[in-house]
C-alpha cells in the first residue's frame, strides 16, 4: 500500500510541457481541426497527428532543448473527401489511424487511412536548387551572348520537406477501416473492418489476402463487429483482435489461411449483479494493445481497463475501473451518444505503466503491478488557472486509486462530456505522452 509520502512523489513525477494548436479553448474550433489520430515513430523522435480534415502533421524533437520538446516538422493533406457513386455514399477525409514503418535510410514512411483508403506516404527532405550561371551575359539592357561559353551551374538555394504518396491500397474494404497495424517483419500489415481483416504486403497495392471473416451468410445474424486489431510485437504470424462482445482473439497466421475458427479467446464473465439494458454496448472493446515485450494484452471498454496474461485466458490479470462514477449515469450517456465514445489505451515503453482517456480532458496512468494513479488535464484554461493561483483542484494528481475513485464521485456531476481524451501516445523509450484534446496537442513529461 502506498503511503502518503509516496503519493506526494508520484505527484510530482508528471508536468505538462507543450501544447500544440493554433486555436484556443473557443468554440470557433472547426471539425475538420479535431484531431483523431496521435502516434510516435519507432524512436519517439517523431511525432504524427492526424485531424479531421485529412491532414497529417509531422513534429520533430527539438535537439535544442534539454527535455523532451517537440517543433514542427512538416504538414501535408493525406486524404480528401470522397464520394461512391455505387453505394451513394459519401467517405470522410477523417484521419482513422497512423503507423510510423521502420525507417531504413534518410526517407520516413508512414502509413495513414480514412474509412476506405489507406495511403503508404514517403517524407523527406528535399534541396531547392537555382540556376547560378548562363551562357547570356547582360549588355546595353538587354540579353547577349556570352564570349566564353559556360555550363549553367545550381547552387543550393533551401532544404524543404516533401510529402509523396508512394503506395494507395484501395477497394479491399466494404465497412470503414477502424484500425492497423505493421508486422514486426517491416513487410507486412494488416487494416481491419468490421467484419474483414486484410493483410497487405508493403510493395503490393492491388491485392490483400483476407485472413479473418466474421460476417454471416445472413447478415440478420449478425451478432458482433471487430472493433480493433493489433499485429504481436515480436512474432510476426501472431496478431489479436478485439469485439463489440467484449472478447479478445489471439490468432496464429500459420495455422490456416482463415485464422478466426482457432484462436485463443480471453473473455471476462460479467457480474450478473451489474447487468442492464446498456451491458452489450459498455462491454464493447474499443481498443487492444500488446504490452512491448507481447507478454501482456491491455483492453478499453467503456467503464474499464483489463490487463489479460496471454497464457491465461480464464479472467483478467488486473482490472481497473475507469468510469465506475458512470454506472449510474448510462441512460443520459446513451441519449447523448457518449456511451459509443471509443477511448484508446497504451503501454509506456517499459510495459511497466498504462495509460488511458476520459471526460473533461482528464487522462489516467496506472502502474501495472500495483495499480497506483495519477491522474492528469489536458486543458490550457488549467494551465492558465494554475498560473494565476486558482487550479488547486483543477488539476488531480491521483495516488492510490481508491482516494482517487472518491474524488471522481464528489466530480461526477461537473464532468464536461465535451472534452474527452480518446487518442493518445506513448513514447518508446522515455515517459513522455502525447494527447489529443479537441484540436490541441498537448505533451506531458515524467
Amino acid at each position: 500500500m502506498q503511503t502518503s509520502t509516496g503519493t506526494t512523489e508520484t505527484e510530482n513525477k508528471w508536468k505538462f510541457s507543450q501544447c500544440f494548436g493554433d486555436k484556443g479553448d473557443s468554440e470557433d474550433i472547426t471539425e475538420a481541426d479535431i484531431i483523431s489520430a496521435v502516434e510516435f515513430d519507432h524512436t519517439g523522435d517523431y511525432l504524427a497527428t492526424g485531424d479531421k480534415g485529412g491532414r497529417v502533421v509531422l513534429f520533430e524533437r527539438n535537439e535544442s532543448k534539454k527535455g523532451c520538446e517537440y517543433k514542427f516538422h512538416t504538414e501535408f493533406q493525406s486524404h480528401e473527401p470522397e464520394f461512391d457513386y455505387l453505394k451513394s455514399l459519401e467517405i470522410e477525409e477523417k484521419i482513422n489511424k497512423i503507423k510510423w514503418c521502420r525507417r531504413t535510410n534518410a526517407a520516413h514512411f508512414l502509413l495513414s487511412t480514412n474509412d476506405k483508403t489507406i495511403k503508404l506516404w514517403k517524407v523527406y527532405e528535399r534541396s531547392l536548387k537555382v540556376v547560378h550561371e548562363t551562357n547570356m551575359a547582360v549588355d546595353n539592357g538587354g540579353f547577349q551572348p556570352s564570349r566564353h561559353l559556360s555550363l549553367p551551374k545550381l547552387s543550393h538555394q533551401d532544404t524543404i520537406v516533401a510529402a509523396i504518396p508512394r503506395k494507395i491500397y484501395a477497394n479491399a474494404h466494404a465497412y470503414h477501416i477502424n484500425s492497423m497495424s505493421v508486422n514486426s517483419d517491416s513487410e507486412t500489415y494488416i487494416s481491419a473492418d468490421d467484419l474483414r481483416i486484410n493483410l497487405w504486403n508493403m510493395d503490393i497495392s492491388e491485392q490483400s489476402f483476407n485472413i479473418v471473416d466474421i460476417k454471416p451468410a445472413n447478415m440478420e445474424e449478425l451478432t458482433e463487429v471487430i472493433t480493433a486489431a493489433e499485429f504481436h510485437p515480436l512474432h510476426c504470424n501472431l496478431l489479436m483482435y478485439s469485439s463489440s462482445k467484449g472478447t479478445v482473439k489471439l490468432a496464429d497466421m500459420r495455422e490456416s489461411a482463415l485464422c478466426d475458427q482457432n484462436a485463443k479467446v480471453f473473455e471476462s464473465c460479467e457480474d450478473p449483479n451489474n447487468r442492464s439494458f446498456f451491458s452489450e454496448i459498455i462491454s464493447s472493446i474499443s481498443d487492444v494493445k500488446f504490452s512491448p515485450d507481447g507478454r501482456y494484452i491491455l483492453s478499453r471498454d467503456y467503464l474499464t481497463l483489463k490487463l489479460w496474461d496471454v497464457n491465461m485466458e480464464k479472467k483478467p490479470v488486473k482490472t481497473i475501473n475507469i468510469h465506475d462514477n458512470l454506472r449510474s449515469s448510462l441512460c443520459d450517456l446513451y441519449e447523448n451518444d457518449c456511451i459509443f465514445d471509443k477511448f484508446e489505451t497504451v503501454f509506456s515503453g517499459d510495459g511497466k505503466s498504462v495509460m488511458t482517456g476520459s471526460y473533461s480532458n482528464n487522462f489516467h496512468i496506472y502502474d501495472r503491478d500495483t495499480l497506483s494513479e495519477t491522474s492528469l488535464q489536458a486543458d490550457k484554461g488549467a494551465f492558465r488557472a494554475k498560473r494565476l493561483g486558482s487550479a488547486k483542484n483543477k488539476m488531480t494528481m491521483g495516488g492510490p486509486r481508491n482516494g482517487g475513485m472518491r474524488g471522481k464521485r464528489d466530480e461526477s456531476d461537473s464532468i464536461d462530456f465535451n472534452k474527452k481524451i480518446l487518442h493518445a501516445s506513448w513514447h518508446p523509450q522515455e515517459n513522455t505522452i502525447a494527447v489529443a484534446a479537441t484540436n490541441n496537442l498537448f505533451i506531458f513529461t515524467e
